[in-house]
């Protein structure tokens, strides 16, 4: 069995692999309201749900990509806070820093050193030239976020033919000479 290891380690945070021992934790992330607003209602109800949540996402990613959403815990007490991590959209064609934290972690600058730490872990580590955001035109938080970290708003996407518009950040534009 695959245990999860810790990926990235930051000032405050440690980031590892999910399993499906943090269905709990997951099931309590995807239903607060937050979630449910900026990113979407992803029918996890009970902790069965939450452990197909995990296989179908994160866990299928590391297996078909070598990256996905990471467990963000406080490094002092280990204590999960949220998810960041790298996803591959079918229908982008660069991968996405997504990130999600309980509400009662917001507003205290994890998102912004975990997407941050995560980035630099895309490009430097795993070789990704390009990573990309996106986010509900509304969620003024994680633009504040994604502008942190240093991307940029490029452009407005759909991710399918009835889904809802959202704002398209890439890295900004490099400075000067080649």
């Amino acid at each position: 069995m695959h245990l999860p290891g810790n990926v990235i380690q930051c000032d405050r945070l440690s980031l590892r692999e999910l399993g499906l021992h943090d269905a709990e934790f997951i099931l309590r992330l995807l239903n607060e309201p937050g979630f449910l607003k900026f990113i979407g209602d992803k029918g996890v109800r009970n902790l069965a749900d939450a452990r197909e949540y995990l296989a179908r996402g994160p866990l299928e990613s590391y297996r078909r990509h070598g990256f996905g959403l990471y467990l963000v815990s406080q490094r002092g007490d280990g204590t999960p806070i949220g998810i960041c991590g790298l996803v591959k959209r079918d229908t982008l064609v660069d991968p996405d820093v997504g990130f999600a934290f309980l509400e009662e972690h917001w507003s205290k600058g994890y998102a912004a050193e975990a997407a941050a730490a995560v980035l630099l872990y895309g490009r430097d580590t795993l070789g990704i030239e390009r990573i990309v955001a996106i986010t509900a035109i509304d969620n003024r938080g994680s633009i504040a976020v994604l502008e942190k970290i240093g991307l940029t708003l490029e452009r407005r996407v759909r991710l399918g033919d009835d889904s809802k518009e959202l704002n398209l950040f890439g890295p900004a534009p490099r400075r000067g000479g080649a």
